[in-house]
């Protein structure tokens, strides 16, 4: 084969795009971290990456990968993600959706803030489903009505924390035909004590039968957690003031004492109390399993972000790059999630697709030409 041209004397226009984002998420679920990570490994990649696409001119240098990342729209990139996992997930009805953010910490540019990045994590299949880019973590307020808009959830109960108890993003939700459980605290003062009067005298209200109750305890890690669940739906006494939001039909009080019985820090219990409006009517049960359920976003999404590709480390944050690789990790992740038949964790499977090419094939679903 004749010799390669010199990629630093390439522009951007001589490398196919559907080549370079190829060579993009091949890299990132095999383990880099930017975009000299990217280079050098679609360089000792070439010939297998060659049973995909030409390659006529080799692989891109560094500087090309980080020019095209920084331009690439990411609002349509994210389409892309979008339109990829509702051919993945199809169906959302009935399914938890967790809506949350996490901050790029590393993607501060001088006066520029860190980027931050709302997501919506698929509860039953641990896949992104989708995710917008904001500058600072208050912005939520605003992204999240977009991100709900961008998506189909028709029939999805989603969760979100007291950061999106607004009355705008209630509404989104149930303009989608979803359902919603959100957390409230007192960046909505009245609606806070509304919700908490109702839960004054939860023993007697229970044993009256006014109020549903299910409580669990789960031992582990050297900690016991006892949660318990207290719904109402009797609203009357409150109805003022939730008329403003839309579809509520329960509201919801989890009491969780934690205490730690081993090693050195053992001590007291310790009690936390959270409050919920929500547009369900179910048992109580549900309501437990399904606000539990909403923290998979943290440890099994946001903490992998960070440990497993390293991304509060990344220094990526030139245009749109910071947003875009982003979305790259979370494709990564979600193709590694959703590969139920390898009984590794999610590092072994990152640390198997940069070793063994034929896994990362079959991760990808890729077909030689």
């Amino acid at each position: 084969m004749a010799e390669l041209p010199d990629p630093r004397q390439m522009s951007l226009c001589d490398y196919p795009l559907n080549e370079m984002l190829l060579v993009a998420l091949c890299g990132v679920i095999s383990g880099a971290q930017g975009w000299v990570d990217v280079a050098y490994w679609g360089n000792t990649k070439l010939q297998w990456l060659r049973q995909f696409l030409p390659f006529k001119n080799g692989i891109a240098a560094h500087d090309t990968f980080g020019r095209l990342f920084a331009a690439l729209d990411s609002r349509r990139f994210q389409a892309c993600l979008i339109d990829w996992m509702a051919d993945l997930c199809p169906l959302l009805a009935g399914q938890g959706l967790s809506i949350d953010g996490k901050s790029l910490r590393g993607s501060h540019n001088g006066d520029v803030p860190m980027a931050h990045i709302v997501s919506a994590w698929n509860v039953a299949t641990g896949v992104t489903v989708g995710q917008l880019k904001t500058a600072t973590k208050s912005n939520e307020i605003t992204a999240i009505p977009k991100l709900i808009e961008s998506m189909d959830i028709g029939g999805a109960v989603v969760t979100i924390d007291a950061m999106g108890c607004q009355r705008e993003i209630v509404a989104a939700v149930v303009d989608k035909q979803a359902d919603y459980i959100v957390a409230v605290k007192n960046n909505q003062p009245n609606l806070a004590q509304a919700v908490e009067s109702q839960f004054a005298n939860v023993a007697a209200s229970v044993q009256q039968g006014r109020l549903q109750r299910d409580i669990t305890v789960d031992k582990g890690h050297g900690r016991v957690e006892t949660r318990s669940c207290v719904v109402a739906n009797e609203l009357s006494a409150i109805e003022s003031q939730l008329k403003c939001w839309p579809g509520v039909r329960s509201v919801v009080m989890v009491e969780s004492t934690r205490q730690i019985v081993t090693g050195r820090d053992k001590g007291e219990p310790t009690t936390e109390w959270r409050y919920y409006i929500s547009s369900l009517d179910v048992a109580a049960p549900e309501f437990n399993q399904r606000i539990r359920e909403h923290w998979a976003i943290e440890n099994k999404c946001h903490w992998v972000l960070d440990v497993a590709f390293k991304e509060d480390a990344c220094r990526v944050r030139c245009g749109h790059g910071a947003e875009n690789l982003g979305i790259l990790r979370r494709l990564a992740l979600n193709l590694i999630s959703q590969d139920k038949g390898t009984k590794r964790s999610k590092r072994l499977k990152l640390l198997g697709a940069a070793w063994d090419c034929d896994y990362l094939r079959v991760l990808l679903g890729l077909k030689a030409i």
